[in-house]
């Protein structure tokens, strides 16, 4: 469905390195793809197409404010689709609507695909919150990964709201350095 991996890939690098016009390329590349992939994903949960517009503009703006945590030398669109999808779990968060009636993630969405990397990910990020506390890391999965409000994951771990934003806050804190120090093992 989406372009070719290598040329976005190639666009992306290029506006990393100061090319405005690839940057611009690749943003009005990205908007094709990103409108059908949401009003597809809108049409199977009975939601408005029209929603799609303010999902595209959402993830191009994550897109562009984002791009330094692009990494170069991995897969373009996997990075983009993690952009794409968290930006509607949180537009249908905010609107109210059940993820129980959102459509399972197709992985032909998008047509770069590289499980090797995301099964490596998994390992690195559950060794990374095993060296946790319990309090913290089930904040962090509730919030970050499950995509649960503060609220709804303080009623789950019986933590005030507060707490759990401190754990989330101190828990990411204590990752980050683990990753800056090369401990994920």
């Amino acid at each position: 469905m989406i372009a070719n991996e290598a040329e976005l890939r190639a666009l992306m690098t290029a506006g990393l390195n100061g090319d405005a016009a690839a940057h611009r390329v690749l943003l009005d590349r990205l908007s094709r793809h990103l409108r059908a992939y949401y009003k597809n994903k809108l049409a199977r949960i009975g939601r408005s197409a029209d929603e799609a517009e303010d999902l595209v503009q959402d993830a191009l703006m994550a897109i562009h404010t984002r791009r330094h945590t692009y990494d170069p030398g991995e897969l373009f669109t996997p990075w983009v689709h993690a952009i794409a999808r968290y930006k509607l779990i949180d537009h249908l968060r905010h609107t109210k609507a059940s993820m129980a009636d959102g459509p399972i993630e197709d992985a032909a969405d998008f047509e770069a695909q590289d499980d090797h990397a995301g099964a490596e990910s998994a390992l690195d990020l559950d060794r990374l919150l095993a060296r946790l506390p319990e309090k913290m890391r089930r904040a962090i999965r509730h919030v970050k990964i499950d995509g649960l409000s503060v609220a709804e994951t303080a009623a789950r771990c019986g933590m005030s709201e507060s707490a759990v934003k401190v754990s989330v806050h101190r828990g990411l804190k204590a990752m980050a350095a683990a990753i800056a120090q090369g401990r994920t093992t």
